[in-house]
Order: structure tokens, then C-alpha cells, then sequence
């Protein structure tokens, strides 16, 4: 271990866990790191596009290996261990282990032989604020078994393996987003990602540079009906995709038309939003390769406006947030990620989160709600190997 390493406080605190632990240093250290989706909600399961980058927050893990095909897992968030064999790899566990559990079985289930181990883990990826958290935990779990048994295996079949452990294990119906950003991002880029093809493209985001800064702050609002919403407009999604006879909102081409096609207000509205988000994301692509970092700022605005109003997944503290860090001097804020609660991103002048931050407490205090927390999002690397 380096002695810039060993001065992470994460990277220290795992090493030392896992000498205590095991008795022995460990075999290495792996990194995955949460994520924020700078623009397109929603338009994953619409064959769409969207557009991450990997936040500084990351789970890691330091990892050795186990002579009696066993797997022991510890993480020192609430400092609890738990064991399972070969055998208790059966979809359903539950647990916080389970998305462990589901990287050996997506792992195993692909042909490769996978050996015991000890993982001891920590993360600092905040949880229940919709920055990906668990999939953060699947890939930085498949890095090191990945490099503890020499596998090689490309980035893209890495974030697919992750997904298949979340969806067929552990039984949460995400898409391929979350994964594919914690594995593929690139520090000081965002990962423009074709929910269809699995095409990537790393896009140059640095603000810094620009003198700006993205506010990245989490409303601590509860989620509430998010399956059951969730559910319902993704069914309206689809069935508007069979009306228009489209594989997915994706291959709309024609807006006006489609939406004449269609009589119901609340189908029309989804469908509208789905595309022009599409369209927002190709446009943002474009404006950051063009380093137009404040043309940015508009297509933020303008995707929560249509998440507000066409597909109606904001909430209360969401639009105060938003609105509060407009008037507070934002260029463009949004809501980010699927609804009904989680974070707020704002482009500011460099130096001003804070400030921000203070404006909207301010303005939830008054309003009753909790205090919210908040961070600079700095796009940073994918999944990797520390030590």
C-alpha cells in the first residue's frame, strides 16, 4: 500500500479490519464508487439515453482469499459479519449480504469459478438518496473477487454481471445505468450510455475548469409510493409505445404526430417527456464536448420542469429545492433520479454550494422540513483496484 493510499481514511480502515479479522494483510483493496445521473430520467426502460458520472463517495472492500469455499463478509457500516456457503446461493436471500451473495452467483452462473473469500467493506455512498449505493456494493464486490481469482472480464460484461446479481438475486428490477457508471465512468467525465445498444461515450465535464461547481444535495425526503408510481408510468410508457407501434419511446421521431396519435392527457404527457428528455441528453452531449458548460443549464431547467409537469414524479421538498437554489443564484437545477424524493443537482459558480445549501435549509426550516445534506459532485473514476 502507497502512503497516499494508506492516508484515505476508507483504504486504512479496511486494511486494518481485515489484518484484525484474518490475522493476515490483505490480498488487495478495490474501490466502486455511487453515482449521480447529470440528465435522463426515465428514459432507460425506454430504450433511451442517459447521462452519469461516478461521484467521489465509493464503497470499498479489501478482500482475501478462503481455503473452505465459503464467504465471509464484514462491513464496519454497523459492524456486522455474516458467512454463506455454495450452497445458500439461492435467489432471494435477504440481507445486506444478499448483493454480495448475488455477485458470486452472477459470477458462477457465467462459468467462472469463483473461490471463498473474506471481504471487509465500508462505504461512504449515502443511502435511500437515490445515488446508487447498492450498485456501488455489486461492483466493487465484483472488482475484488474478480481480482482475487485473475478473472478477466471487460468492463461492460463487469456492469452486466453487477445488474443480473441486483435483478435475478437480490429481485430489484433495476436497469443498467447504475452498474455501467459505477464500472466504465471515467474521473472528470460523464458516461453518456445508450440504454439500447450499451454504447458508451466518455463526455469531458470539467467544470472546475469553467469556473463552476455542481451542488449535489439530498432533500432527506422519504420515498413514498415509488414502486407502485414507478410501475404505473413505465406500463403507460409501454403501452404507448404499442399504440404508436414502437419497440420503445426511443424510436419516436415525430412528437406532434405521435401525440395526436394518442387521447389520453396523462399518456401524452409521459410519452412527451420521454422523448424531449431523450432529446436534452443528445443535447447536453453535445454542448459538454463543446466545453458549453453553461449550455447546460437550460436543459436542467427544462428536465425538471417536464418531470414536474408531464411526468409528475417531483415532490414538495424537490420543487422548493430546485426553486430555492434558482433564486439563490443556480444557472440550472433539477431534480435527479426516479422521484418522489432522493437529491437535487444545481450549476453554480465555483465556491457557492455552500452558500446554496444554506438557502434551501433555510427555506425547508421555514417550510417544516428536515435539514437537508449536501456535497460538490465531482465526476471521478469507475470501479478499480486501489491495492
Amino acid at each position: 500500500m502507497t502512503a497516499e493510499q494508506s492516508s484515505q481514511p476508507d483504504v486504512e480502515a479496511v486494511a486494518t479490519a481485515y489484518a484484525d479479522l484474518t490475522g493476515q494483510p490483505a490480498t488487495g483493496i478495490w474501490a466502486a464508487p455511487g453515482r449521480v445521473n447529470l440528465i435522463g430520467e426515465h428514459t432507460d426502460y425506454n430504450d433511451g439515453y442517459v447521462m452519469p458520472f461516478a461521484l467521489p463517495h465509493r464503497v470499498t472492500i479489501a478482500a482475501g482469499p478462503r481455503t473452505d469455499g465459503t464467504w465471509r463478509v464484514r462491513t464496519l457500516n454497523g459492524d456486522l459479519t455474516e458467512t454463506f456457503s455454495r450452497a445458500e446461493l439461492v435467489p432471494g436471500m435477504t440481507g445486506w449480504q444478499a448483493y454480495l451473495a448475488g455477485v458470486v452467483w452472477a459470477l458462477e452462473e457465467a462459468g467462472h469459478s469463483i473461490g471463498g473469500a473474506d471481504l471487509v467493506l465500508t462505504s461512504n455512498v449515502p443511502m435511500g438518496a437515490g445515488l446508487s449505493s447498492s450498485a456501488a456494493l455489486e461492483c466493487a464486490t465484483l472488482a475484488a473477487l474478480a481480482g482475487l481469482d485473475d478473472l478477466a472480464i471487460e468492463p461492460m460484461e463487469r456492469a452486466k454481471l453487477a445488474r443480473r446479481a441486483e435483478n435475478a438475486f437480490v429481485g430489484a428490477p433495476t436497469g443498467q445505468m447504475d452498474q455501467a457508471a459505477s464500472t466504465l465512468c471515467e474521473a472528470g467525465h460523464a458516461l453518456f450510455f445508450d440504454c439500447r445498444t450499451f454504447d458508451v461515450d466518455q463526455v469531458p465535464l470539467d467544470l472546475a475548469a469553467a469556473g463552476l461547481e455542481l451542488l449535489v444535495l439530498d432533500t432527506r425526503t422519504p420515498h413514498a409510493l415509488v414502486d407502485s408510481e414507478y410501475a404505473a408510468r413505465r406500463a403507460s410508457c409501454e403501452e404507448a409505445a404499442k399504440l404508436l407501434g414502437v419497440t420503445a419511446l426511443r424510436d419516436v421521431t415525430d412528437l406532434d404526430a405521435a401525440l395526436a396519435r394518442l387521447e389520453d392527457p396523462v399518456m401524452r404527457s409521459r410519452v412527451r417527456h420521454v422523448v424531449t428528455e431523450n432529446q436534452r441528453v443528445l443535447t447536453a452531449a453535445e454542448r459538454l464536448k463543446a466545453r458549453d458548460y453553461l449550455g447546460l443549464a437550460p436543459l436542467l431547467d427544462a428536465s425538471h420542469a417536464s418531470m414536474r409537469d408531464d411526468f409528475e414524479i417531483t415532490v414538495p421538498t424537490v420543487d422548493l429545492a430546485v426553486e430555492t437554489a434558482k433564486q439563490a443564484g443556480a444557472y440550472g437545477a433539477r431534480m435527479t433520479g426516479g422521484g418522489f424524493g432522493g437529491c437535487i443537482i444545481a450549476l453554480l459558480d465555483i465556491g457557492r454550494a455552500d452558500d446554496v445549501a444554506r438557502a434551501i435549509g433555510a427555506a425547508f426550516a421555514a417550510a417544516g422540513y428536515r435539514t437537508p445534506a449536501h456535497f460538490v459532485g465531482i465526476p471521478s473514476a469507475g470501479a478499480r483496484q486501489l491495492s
